[in-house]
């Protein structure tokens, strides 16, 4: 089968195509033919090492210490069960579905096993392939986030901080599918993209620093990592937390924390993922109150190109790329449609 594999860390020329085995299903394992995938923030650190002072090391560790140990990159994937093992019971070959590989990388290819038990999902009907491949990253890391580590709650007020990225999107949602008032934190232009999410506020960074303005709130969701304690204090409530989903090495180790008198927190660190958080969100976005937002999409073959956009940190929501015979067909509509300079759209039709 074809992948996107890379060899050795560094900038996006690194990533090629290849030839590779297709998998096998294990007897508790299901075969998914893979029609689209992204390039996340997550695909970047790992190919790139470019991480916060104090965890590149740890991501040598983690992804290899000379040469990556997984070649194939990918977190995301929405496709069709193509064959399942003995004693699935759950997926049928014909099935569209859902994916989230998460740190096992593996999705840059033309198929993908998934343990039934994994995080893996019916596709929501209401989504295209394209579309539904974009729904996991950010969601399975803003929801656990708000939910379980801040213990949102309806009427909290909350700021987005990056509110335009696949985190970010995805954290405005979710924060007022729990009943928040939002206020995001994004660039000029992004700023319709924000409210078009359901933020009732939108702040532009450009213009206005939101730790001056006087403002408080009883979440802080900071998803570019350039939020410390220190310059949010004074922003946040009696009892506030600072949700430091890109957190720096210091964060992590409660280096620079509140008080306990002062009843503040901050929360950083690693969320698992759990397969009842994929099919919460995917029950979230059959009902439409999650909107996958998707930014450009490339060939699979041209994913270094999706790598380098990626690296700019500039994408809006998600980036994809289509597998198979989707990709010819679908690249051309959207690129046909994107050419006009028209904004990334919240469910864009044009992929349908």
């Amino acid at each position: 089968m074809k992948a996107m594999t890379y060899r050795q860390y560094g900038g996006p020329e690194v990533v090629t195509l290849s030839d590779v085995n297709k998998p096998t299903p294990k007897p508790d394992e299901v075969l998914i033919r893979i029609l689209a995938t992204t390039v996340t923030s997550g695909d970047h650190r790992a190919r790139s090492l470019n991480m916060p002072a104090g965890f590149r090391l740890i991501g040598r560790l983690v992804f290899g210490l000379t040469r990556p140990r997984q070649p194939i990159l990918g977190t995301e994937l929405a496709g069709i069960v193509e064959a399942v093992g003995a004693e699935v019971v759950n997926f049928n070959p014909g099935d569209e579905v859902i994916a989230f590989t998460g740190g096992a990388y593996g999705s840059h290819a033309e198929y993908r096993t998934v343990p039934e038990a994994g995080t893996i999902a019916l596709k929501p009907g209401n989504l295209s392939f394209e579309e539904a491949a974009s729904l996991s990253f950010g969601s399975m890391t803003a929801l656990p986030f708000l939910r379980d580590k801040a213990r949102i709650k309806a009427g909290d007020k909350v700021l987005v901080v990056g509110a335009s990225g696949a985190v970010g999107t995805a954290a405005v949602q979710i924060a007022r599918h729990f009943g928040a008032e939002v206020t995001g934190v994004t660039s000029t232009s992004n700023v319709e993209l924000a409210a078009g999410l359901g933020a009732q506020r939108v702040l532009d960074y450009t213009k206005t620093d939101f730790a001056t303005t006087g403002d408080t709130w009883d979440i802080i969701v900071d998803t570019t990592g350039t939020v410390s304690f220190a310059r949010c204090d004074t922003s946040l409530r009696p009892g506030g937390r600072l949700v430091a989903i890109q957190g720096s090495f210091a964060q992590t180790l409660g280096i620079g924390k509140p008080s306990k008198a002062s009843g503040k927190a901050v929360i950083a660190g690693y969320v698992p993922a759990r397969p009842e958080d994929l099919r919460y969100i995917v029950r979230l976005a059959s009902n439409g109150e999650l909107k996958p937002v998707v930014d450009r999409i490339y060939r699979l073959e041209d994913a270094a190109e999706a790598h380098a956009y990626v690296d700019t940190g500039r994408k809006r929501g998600s980036v994809v790329l289509t597998v198979g015979d989707r990709q010819w067909e679908t690249t051309a509509k959207w690129r046909a449609r994107t050419s006009k300079d028209v904004p990334p759209r919240l469910v864009p039709v044009a992929l349908r």
